[in-house]
């Protein structure tokens, strides 16, 4: 599956939701069900700068140009968008990881426009964060 299309299938989900009060809930929910980093893996190389709240990454090379993601927040829907960011990301070769920006991401699962400007800037600098960790 490419980027776009996990993106399409995240759009599918979010689609279904129009009140963007149940599309934070949908983020919060898939936050729950994602797996949390270890204290050891909450560093700074890993810190994302620039989130409202507590925010890392980590990008494990698989060894085939792909990465797994996985990422943890200490807010339910900050770790949403970040689970969103895993879903995307995680197993996609990095020149399509590289391809793509935020605002792409959140338009094409229809949550631009309803994210604040302090989590998109948040959002943005975790694909950046991303992008960096792959290089």
């Amino acid at each position: 599956m490419s980027v776009r299309e996990a993106l399409s299938d995240l759009n599918d989900i979010f689609i279904i939701f129009e009140d963007p009060k149940d599309k934070f809930v949908q983020l919060m929910d898939m936050a729950k069900e994602s797996e949390r980093l270890t204290e050891i893996e909450k560093t700074d190389h890993n810190k994302i700068y620039g989130c409202t709240s507590q925010a890392w990454v980590v990008a494990e090379n698989n060894g085939n140009n792909t990465y797994h993601i996985r990422t943890d927040s200490d807010a339910l829907i900050v770790k949403g968008l970040l689970t969103i960011l895993e879903k995307i990301f995680s197993g996609k070769p990095v020149n399509e990881i590289l391809s793509i920006t935020s605002s792409e991401i959140l338009e094409s699962i229809g949550l631009d426009g309803i994210i604040t400007s302090q989590r998109t800037n948040g959002f943005s600098n975790a694909v950046e964060k991303i992008k960096e960790q792959i290089k």
